[in-house]
C-alpha cells in the first residue's frame, strides 16, 4: 500500500532538503511539486575522484552525474538509479550498457532508506570500488581486472615511526 500522496510529497521534500543541507553535490529535480510520478532526481557528484572510459582509455574524472528515480510507490519500492556519465568501474555499468549502479543499500532498500544514505553510499562506492563482485558486463569486468593489476603492481607501504616528542617542563 503506498505512502498517502501528500505524505510522499512531504517526505520527498525533506529528503531533499536534507541531502541538499549535508552533500556537497547539486540536486536537480525534474518534478518540483511531485504531483506527478516518477520522479527524477539528477545528482552531480563533485570532486569525487573515480575512473572514466573515455576514447577507449582510462582518465581520472573527478565529477559524475547520475539519476535517482522515485515512483509512486516510494519508499517502499527502492528508486531505481542510472549512471550518465562515463565510468571505469566494477561496480557501475558505463551508460551504454544501461548505467545500473551495483550497491547494497539498493539490496538492502526499506522503508526507512533514504536519499542521502544512499548518495552518501555513492560516494563511498566510488571511492571504494569492490573489483571481487563485478557487474558481469565487459566494462566492469575490465575495471576489476584494472584495479586488481594496480593493487599487485602497489609498492608496498613501509610506515616509519614518529618521532619520540619530548616535553619540555
Amino acid at each position: 500500500m503506498p505512502l498517502p500522496p501528500e505524505v510522499l510529497r512531504t517526505r520527498l521534500n525533506n529528503e531533499i532538503a536534507s541531502c541538499a543541507r549535508y552533500v556537497r553535490h547539486p540536486l536537480r529535480v525534474s518534478e518540483g511539486d511531485f504531483s506527478d510520478f516518477p520522479v527524477e532526481i539528477e545528482v552531480h557528484l563533485m570532486k569525487i575522484p573515480g575512473l572514466a572510459l573515455v576514447d577507449g582509455g582510462v582518465e581520472p574524472r573527478n565529477d559524475h552525474v547520475f539519476s535517482i528515480i522515485v515512483n509512486g510507490d516510494y519508499p517502499f519500492e527502492k528508486p531505481l538509479v542510472v549512471w550518465r556519465t562515463p565510468i571505469f568501474h566494477p561496480n557501475i555499468m558505463i551508460p551504454e550498457d544501461g548505467g545500473h549502479v551495483c550497491i547494497k543499500l539498493l539490496d538492502d532498500w526499506g522503508f526507512n532508506s533514504t536519499l542521502l544514505s544512499f548518495v552518501k553510499g555513492i560516494e563511498t562506492l566510488l571511492l571504494s570500488p569492490n573489483p571481487s563482485s563485478p557487474f558481469g558486463t565487459e566494462s566492469c569486468t575490465a575495471a576489476a581486472e584494472h584495479l586488481n593489476t594496480m593493487k599487485r603492481s602497489a609498492p608496498p607501504v613501509i610506515c616509519k615511526p614518529l618521532p619520540k616528542v619530548v616535553r619540555a617542563d
